[in-house]
């Protein structure tokens, strides 16, 4: 049986326990306890949600977990010296530590992703980068795997680390089936992108947005400043003002993220050439394409269709 043992902090978001749920269900499925969850915290006892409702936890001890997971919170506050304390004697002794959304900060508090590559909710992604720059940020994926740290974005994207924990350990037709009860995918399609340009961009009103989507549709035109004026009937310069101002990057530079955003999306599904996708997304040519690639995700295409088909 492997114990998994789950860190909670005050205020933590009620979906951050939907994960535990898949280790539920794979006992279930499997017909015997896999798995058994410990819900953990500093000093245990009670420990209250954002949504209104306590927890029972055990206190840090030491007994020894197969897998840590470290939990969020949805207030962004420094681990105390006992979470951090306790996370590295748990890297000594875990198989793997693991952290969902905002966990990832304690874990990097306690140098656990010195060197390594690790992912969490976007909004918190540049945070997290500027605070620890030891770690690389993959800002951009639902979770990451580097050795025995495993990391997630937020809310649901804990569900499929969960989930790929599984896999590795009782197999994909395990997992598919725990999938299909939790009624979840087993694998995300889409290269497992946590967010996309548009929802980034924000626009503050609908001409912007006009221009967006006008642009969406027309990857392939060029998109000059002059064009996308034209699509908001604005002068270019209105334009370039109105656009930086709602948005706080240039047209060009979120005309190069769509394209980025949608050659990715055609490179992880594998089914065209690195020429035939960086003609139909307007770079014209696949160095330019790679550039933007370098840009934007600080990866190549090359790399966005290995990591696809290793995920």
């Amino acid at each position: 049986m492997q114990r998994v043992g789950f860190i909670t902090f005050p205020n933590f978001g009620a979906m951050g326990l939907a994960m535990l749920s898949t280790f539920e269900h794979a006992n279930l499925t499997k017909g015997e306890q896999v798995y058994e969850v410990t819900l953990l915290s500093e000093t245990g006892g009670p420990v209250g949600s954002s949504a209104g409702f306590s927890v029972m936890t055990e206190p840090f001890g030491e007994d020894v977990f197969d897998t840590l997971i470290v939990g969020a919170s949805t207030r962004l506050a420094e681990p105390t010296p006992g979470v951090v304390d306790f996370i590295r004697r748990s890297m000594r002794t875990a198989r793997r530590i693991a952290a969902s959304c905002t966990g990832a900060f304690a874990l990097a508090a306690a140098g656990a992703l010195d060197g390594r590559r690790a992912t969490t909710h976007w909004l918190f992604a540049r945070d997290l980068a500027s605070r620890y720059p030891k770690l690389k940020i993959d800002a951009d994926r639902i979770f990451v795997i580097d050795g025995p740290i495993w990391t997630s974005a937020g809310v649901t994207a804990s569900i499929d680390l969960a989930l790929a924990m599984v896999e590795k350990d009782l197999g994909a037709e395990i997992t598919r089936m725990v999938a299909r009860k939790m009624v979840v995918y087993h694998r995300r399609s889409g290269g497992q992108s946590q967010f996309s340009t548009l929802l980034e961009l924000e626009p503050k009103s609908d001409r912007i947005q006009r221009v967006l989507d006008y642009a969406g549709r027309n990857l392939k035109s060029a998109l000059s400043v002059e064009e996308l004026a034209g699509a908001a009937a604005l002068s270019p310069r209105q334009f370039s003002r109105a656009f930086r101002t709602e948005t706080g990057q240039s047209p060009a530079k979120a005309v190069e993220h769509l394209r980025v955003e949608a050659a990715r999306v055609l490179i992880e599904q594998g089914r065209h050439s690195m020429d035939a996708i960086a003609e139909e997304t307007g770079f014209g040519d696949r160095e330019r394409m790679r550039r933007a690639f370098l840009r934007t995700l600080g990866q190549s295409p090359q790399t966005v269709r290995r990591n696809a088909k290793a995920a």
